[in-house]
């Protein structure tokens, strides 16, 4: 059985379910086409006269038939080869690809990279090998790195070290030394400090010892809860004059360490001079237990410190880090 749904580019003939097509002129409004599924259409051919729910269009008479004189030669077509005709024309009338544009030429020549080869490459006798080594063209006869000297080439493109570029690596080489002996006396100089020991590293423990430290922490009272950061704050007690130079303490993740020194050494009691020396030797530091390291003045406390961290006052550690290396 044939397909009802045949692509009317393939057939002279289409179901008229799946395409309308308008009604002709001998035809009144109430035989549209449109309405041929709902209430059928009679086969035009003379002798048949069938009555068909499905009919359809012979593309080349223009006239209705049913399923079994759907085809030109089934009904005799009067225009036969009318449909197929249209079609050629509309194929030949079209336009070919690539028509009106101009073929781009992808063959680049040039010569040869080799300074001793007059060769000229890229052509279609003559194509050109790149090297990935030094990034030029050769011919076949110089293509292999022993042929062109490949190994004395600065490659095309790679950056020239000049004594200028040398010397700046040399420079930032010195100060990657010194300021890796800075951080190792730093640390030398902490560790001899009698430091206390990081809290409870489980996190059930850390709750518990939050929770305990959150209802003895003091601080402002005005102070926002979720901006709130609890700590144990504790100073060497040769540089305190407490009687007990150590407490809990919260403060506000949006200050830095600086704020936070300040705070700390008033609450304790320690001499903060280090808005009146520039010597290393009595300026305070920070000195974060759980990271190991001193903390710099300019750092956010909400970035670095987390509830339940230990934080002590030292005297005469030295600075944070160095200044940054620039190349």
């Amino acid at each position: 059985m044939a397909n009802q749904n045949d692509d009317p580019s393939d057939t002279s003939y289409i179901n008229m379910a799946a395409a309308k097509v308008a009604p002709k002129p001998s035809l009144p409004q109430s035989d549209a086409y449109e309405d041929a599924t709902l209430i059928g259409t009679h086969c035009e051919l003379s002798y048949c006269n069938q009555l068909d729910f499905l009919p359809f269009f012979c593309q080349s008479c223009r006239h209705t038939f049913c399923l079994d004189h759907r085809t030109e030669s089934a009904h005799k077509c009067a225009n036969a080869g009318a449909w197929a005709q249209r079609r050629r024309e509309a194929q030949l009338n079209r336009p070919a690809a690539g028509a009106g544009k101009q073929m781009r030429d992808f063959v680049s020549q040039k010569p040869c990279a080799d300074d001793s080869c007059k060769t000229t490459i890229g052509t279609s006798l003559v194509p050109g090998v790149h090297c990935p080594s030094c990034n030029r063209d050769y011919c076949l006869k110089h293509r292999l790195k022993e042929d062109h000297d490949c190994a004395n080439k600065i490659p095309v493109g790679a950056v020239v070290k000049t004594d200028k570029v040398v010397e700046s690596a040399k420079n930032a080489f010195e100060k990657f030394k010194i300021w890796g002996a800075a951080k190792k006396q730093q640390m030398a100089t902490a560790s001899s400090r009698s430091l206390p020991k990081p809290k409870p590293s489980s996190a059930a423990a850390r709750v518990v010892a939050v929770n305990a430290l959150k209802r003895t922490a003091k601080g402002d009272e005005k102070l926002a809860p979720e901006k709130r950061v609890y700590l144990y704050v504790e100073a060497e007690a040769e540089t305190a004059k407490a009687k007990f130079p150590k407490g809990q303490f919260f403060y506000s993740k949006d200050w830095v360490v600086g704020k936070l020194l300040d705070a700390a050494a008033k609450s304790l009691q320690v001499e903060n001079l280090n808005n009146k020396s520039n010597d290393e030797r009595d300026r305070l530091r920070v000195f974060h237990v759980e990271g190991g390291r001193v903390l710099e003045f300019n750092e956010k406390i909400g970035s670095v410190l987390v509830s339940g961290n230990t934080v002590v006052l030292l005297r005469g550690v030295g600075p944070a880090t160095p200044d940054l290396i620039e190349v």
